[in-house]
């Protein structure tokens, strides 16, 4: 059956380095995996956010 060369290189891959699926959750976690925030701390976010003027970068 045919396998690709990047197919084979990912089981290589995996095959000698079999904590790589680990670190990677581990990153995911670190970056994109947040807890929600709470009721007041979204409050308070949102009562310290400066309204933003339209069209920020022109210099009229």
């Amino acid at each position: 059956m045919y396998e690709s060369e990047v197919t084979q290189f990912l089981k290589a891959l995996r095959a000698e380095r079999p904590h790589l699926e680990a670190e990677q959750l581990r990153g995911r976690a670190i970056w994109w995996d947040k807890r929600p925030l709470d009721p007041v701390e979204r409050r308070e976010i949102d009562a310290a956010r400066v309204p933003q003027r339209p069209y920020p970068y022109s210099a009229g």
